[in-house]
């Protein structure tokens, strides 16, 4: 599983922009069966995306789709980790 941490780079009315395009990428990967969870961050200076995929390499696909990638309105961060603990609900969304 990763964790996406998206920064903005550019000023939130470059970011308003992009953001109806960014949600359509976010609705594709979610009906993909990609994507787990997301939103913002608050204060709003970037993003949260969680990500199911099989490898780094997927990931790296994946985000390479997005807009605020394409147009370089955001860095990414990504982390890999491996769930240990969760809610009992939490498995409904990942298998």
């Amino acid at each position: 599983m990763f964790i996406a941490i998206l920064t903005y780079k550019k000023p939130l009315s470059e970011v308003d922009k992009y953001l109806q395009a960014h949600r359509d990428y976010l609705a594709e990967h979610y009906a993909a069966d990609d994507f787990i969870a997301s939103g913002p961050q608050n204060p709003r200076v970037g993003g949260v995306i969680m990500i199911k995929a099989a490898n780094r390499e997927a990931v790296n696909n994946i985000v390479a789709q997005d807009p605020f990638k394409i147009h370089d309105i955001a860095d990414y961060h990504i982390v890999e980790f491996t769930p240990t603990m969760f809610c009992n609900d939490f498995l409904k969304n990942i298998f």
